[in-house]
């Protein structure tokens, strides 16, 4: 794609350099056949501003009227960013609720930012001034608005880790149904003002954004900053980290599990992610180098619902980068930069970054690598594994909130996985004590593990260790390490990241009081399974019991 009169530097190879439409050529605008062309999308699609406009627009209402997933009246997420990508999903659903037409968007938008200037070395006069300038884009806006930091996830409940069932909406009539119940309920509860703004309200505010000292609100944005306590500790946790690629991981999966968060105290039932459709073809291989090959769908796809009552979408995925730049740039959409956990980092320093540069000088030879890639996201499915579609609650990852994709049972990968990280854990033998002996700093300080000597000690309730022999009548249960009970949790692709994490005391509290809920919940189910009744078989039950039948 290329705009006329625009300067890159100096000519290329003349093969490359596209033929510009010029005002002396007959070629016009190829959807008007009037106006001339101000840019190119692809080989020989020329547009004129206008009609670009409305391509850009209809393409992002035609995927959220295919889908059909979000119901009149409905409270939507926007996740932002401050890139380019999220701007422009801002400004279409504006777009959409200002215009009176047939397509109008008629859900309650609201918009979400996640600070993470603590992880991307960003100083606290650096973090205020870039909140000063997110919220005077977001009051022009005129969205309902939450400025969070990434620090907030040290206060977040186990409750976030735990899948809620979705309600169930009915067939695509209920959605027509309910889309007439709205129209009709407008009409007659019309308000004497519309609350939405019009196109010309919209640019004069960005021209007076634009105009407007962004340091004179440096005052109001010092509301929401953390306390230096939960910065000093999101700091320990991602230096513990030992690679780019983990970290990059575990900022993701903190960003997502605080969004999440935020969409249900606030009573958001869908969130939207700006997600292109380069950032997706990246994302998808680097998930294929990264093991989450079972979780293409989820990841990539439209929508995805692994959280059950809250559903993330991605509108965007039909956009490329370069659409996306030229749209902001024609029609002054603002945003704001802000550097990332891997700016200014080399090619090879983690995977998602040698990806990126691998897939971008790739679709620079190869201008079709994208779309193919993008295409053949499209047609995964998400399919369960053999045992889950029986499972009422299917085992998911306690990370990633995907469903396991491994069985401890019979995979080979995850037998591998577990004794490479049992041996690398693994402690010098201690010497043999006599059994239940006072005194013994392992065992008395309820701080250390368990080591050969300690046969008799268990974890407490409270994530201690106890020892039965000093007091404690109840039997010692067989449970295996803290950091093996926690692995065992993970999918494999969560469980490659841990390695790059020696510690576990780090990690926010939510996520270790989750893994200790489950593996207690598991020893007690391990424990009382010999009592427990089996599940009759149909054919059994029949004969047993005919008349139910």
């Amino acid at each position: 794609m290329c705009q006329v009169g625009e300067d890159y530097g100096g000519p290329g190879p003349a093969e490359l350099q596209p033929k510009l439409p010029w005002r002396g050529c007959e070629q016009k605008c190829m959807k008007c056949k009037e106006g001339w062309p101000v840019l190119i999308i692809r080989a020989g699609d020329a547009f004129c501003k206008d009609c670009f406009k409305a391509y850009y627009i209809h393409k992002f209402r035609a995927m959220l009227g295919k889908n059909r997933l979000i119901f009149p009246g409905e409270k939507v997420l926007l996740a932002w960013s401050g890139g380019p990508s999220s701007s422009s999903m801002i400004w279409q659903v504006q777009e959409g609720l200002s215009r009176e037409s047939a397509k109008r968007l008629r859900f309650v938008p609201g918009i979400i930012f996640v600070d993470e200037g603590a992880v991307c070395g960003q100083s606290l006069e650096e973090r205020k001034k870039t909140v000063a300038e997110i919220q005077l884009i977001l009051q022009t806006v005129g969205f309902l608005y939450h400025i969070v930091s990434l620090e907030e996830v040290f206060n977040l409940p186990t409750s976030v880790l735990q899948t809620v069932p979705q309600s169930l909406r009915g067939s695509e009539n209920t959605y027509k149904e309910a889309v007439d119940g709205f129209i009709q309920r407008q009409q007659q509860q019309r308000p004497p003002e519309e609350a939405v703004l019009s196109d010309e309200q919209i640019q004069e505010k960005l021209r007076q954004l634009s105009t407007r000292d962004p340091g004179a609100a440096e005052e109001v944005a010092g509301e929401g900053l953390p306390r230096p306590a939960q910065t000093t500790a999101l700091m320990e946790l991602f230096n513990s980290v030992k690679t780019l690629t983990a970290k990059e991981e575990l900022l993701q999966t903190l960003r997502a599990h605080l969004i999440l968060h935020v969409a249900r105290v606030h009573g958001y039932s869908k969130v939207m992610l700006g997600d292109s459709c380069t950032r997706l073809a990246i994302k998808l291989m680097t998930n294929l180098a990264l093991g989450r090959g079972a979780f293409l769908a989820w990841d990539t796809g439209f929508s995805d619902d692994r959280h059950g009552d809250v559903v993330l979408l991605r509108p965007m995925r039909d956009y490329t980068l370069k659409e996306i730049a030229f749209y902001n740039r024609m029609f002054g959409v603002p945003s704001v930069f802000s550097p990332a956990i891997d700016t200014k980092a080399p090619e090879k320093a983690s995977i998602h970054r040698l990806m990126e540069s691998f897939i971008l000088r790739l679709q620079a030879q190869f201008p079709s690598t994208i779309s193919t890639v993008y295409r053949t996201s499209e047609k995964l499915v998400k399919a369960p594994r053999d045992g889950d579609a029986a499972s009422p609650e299917p085992a998911r990852c306690l990370l990633c909130m995907c469903t396991l994709d491994i069985d401890s049972a019979d995979s080979a990968t995850a037998f591998g996985a577990q004794t490479s990280e049992y041996l690398c854990q693994r402690a010098a033998p201690t010497p043999a004590l006599p059994t239940g002996a006072p005194g013994r700093p392992c065992c008395a300080s309820g701080t250390e593990p368990p080591r050969a000597c300690c046969q008799n000690a268990r974890l407490s309730p409270a994530g201690t260790w106890e020892n039965q022999a000093l007091g404690d009548p109840s039997p010692p249960p067989s449970r295996e390490d803290p950091r093996a009970s926690f692995i065992e949790q993970l999918c494999y692709s969560c469980r490659v990241n841990m390695k790059d994490m020696p510690l576990l005391e780090p990690l926010p509290p939510y996520i270790l009081k989750e893994s200790q809920r489950r593996s207690q919940r598991a020893w007690v189910k391990q424990e009382i399974q010999e009592f427990l009744f089996e599940e009759i078989e149909e054919e059994v039950r029949d004969e047993i019991c005919p008349a139910e039948s």
